[in-house]
């Protein structure tokens, strides 16, 4: 019993420091909002328009300006105050997302109010990544634990995609969507709070060289040091690979649940809540993990599972055996974005870490558009389970190039975990 709980404390370590609570605490009830919302977009925009490109359109219009803006982003964000411009970003987040429920609520909503909605939340959502993704390093006094904050992150994420999910099928179904939007705009408040409530000890900054100080000349040596690093662009191409096939395949869970398998808004919420639970377990599983080392090993276990599990998926026609593939199949994606992001911030340099974390969500969420018209398009033209059926090779091939680079990503890593 003991030596359970140590090993309860050890992977929840980072909640023992104060601002990590707070910013832990505000997000998770911020995040059980913004799963109401994403499921219920995903079931309005089905149920106006029966279109399964329109739902990838409209995926493409908020990740777009993410595809866009983050390697330049990412420049900016390493001179900024990075905890004021949470502040600012979750707080516009809020406004459009009482704009959006205002429409929703009122009867006046049409798709390209949602189109437009999107184009606006993903240009928020540009800086909003990038800054907290460089933000870790100041919630954490010990540098050991970045990786177990990043986990604990995608811990609370997955955490509220279990019960987000689930709750939106029902107030879907009883009450509509347009609550389901007002209680994520809600919820924002609550992070806002938090994150008012932090408080950054201010470190002596890196004296800005002449170089960094011009904006174009910080961005090319942010993306040659990327490129220059094995380690970096073989796990970035990994992520931007998987992201652009798979990560984005709750886009089409209204198309499996209402037409491959004869379900509902109901039969939805348990394919993203079994979505929920496996990434769940898989962040709890990476939180568990002392570092980084091993970690490149772990990212080709995650995509062989993924990609077998979306082939598995695409051949279900049983609501049971479709939420064993998919928890399955985000466990797998799971294991590959956290491991992806501890190695990244592992190996980074601290004055070049906005500039990666760029590039990072550029190859993440920056690929997400194109992902969602990749899937919303193909599954128009051939079917939905023949995209993700595509999609699982896809990430199987990926699989194999990344394996024949991981003993010298491997060999980089352990270098770096024993200069820290």
């Amino acid at each position: 019993m003991a030596s359970m709980l140590q090993s309860v404390k050890f992977t929840f370590r980072s909640l023992r420091y104060r601002n990590y609570r707070l910013f832990f605490t505000g997000q998770i009830i911020s995040l059980i909002g913004m799963w109401l919302q994403n499921v219920a977009m995903g079931w309005l925009i089905y149920r106006l328009t029966d279109s399964e490109l329109l739902l990838g359109v409209v995926g493409f219009a908020e990740n777009l300006p993410i595809f866009l803006l983050t390697p330049f982003v990412g420049v900016l964000v390493d001179r900024w105050n990075k905890h004021r411009t949470l502040i600012i970003t979750q707080t516009l987040c809020m406004i459009q997302a009482f704009i959006l429920a205002g429409l929703v609520l009122s009867g006046t909503i049409t798709v390209w109010h949602v189109v437009i909605l999107s184009l606006v939340l993903g240009t928020i959502m540009a800086v909003d990544m990038t800054s907290r993704q460089s933000f870790w390093v100041e919630l954490v006094d010990n540098k050991d634990d970045i990786g177990n904050a990043i986990s604990l992150n995608s811990t609370m994420y997955n955490l509220a995609r279990l019960l987000g999910p689930s709750a939106a099928g029902v107030a879907i179904a009883t009450i509509g969507e347009g609550i389901c939007f007002l209680l994520n705009a809600i919820s924002y408040i609550a992070v806002v709070i938090a994150l008012c409530a932090i408080k950054i000890v201010k470190k002596t900054q890196t004296t800005v060289t002449k170089k960094q100080a011009d904006f174009f000349s910080g961005l090319k040596e942010g993306l040659g040091y990327a490129w220059g690093s094995i380690a970096i662009r073989y796990t970035l191409l990994l992520l931007a690979t998987v992201s652009f096939t798979g990560i984005q395949y709750l886009v089409m869970m209204p198309v499996f649940a209402k037409d491959v398998l004869q379900g509902g808004s109901a039969a939805m919420g348990y394919l993203v809540g079994a979505s929920g639970l496996g990434a769940l377990i898989g962040a709890i599983f990476m939180a568990s993990r002392k570092n980084a080392l091993g970690l490149p090993r772990t990212l080709m276990t995650g995509t062989g599972l993924a990609g077998c599990a979306f082939i598995a998926f695409s051949l279900s026609r049983v609501l049971l055996l479709s939420m064993a593939a998919i928890l399955i199949l985000a466990f797998g994606l799971m294991l590959v974005i956290a491991g992806c992001n501890i190695i990244v911030q592992t190996v980074v340099d601290n004055d070049k870490r906005g500039r990666v974390m760029g590039i990072h969500a550029f190859c993440f969420a920056g690929m997400a558009p194109f992902g969602n018209l990749y899937l919303g398009a193909a599954a128009s033209v051939f079917s939905a389970p023949a995209v993700f059926m595509f999609s699982g090779i896809v990430i199987l091939l990926i699989t194999l190039v990344y394996g024949f680079k991981r003993p010298a990503i491997e060999n980089l890593v352990a270098q770096k975990v024993a200069e820290k």
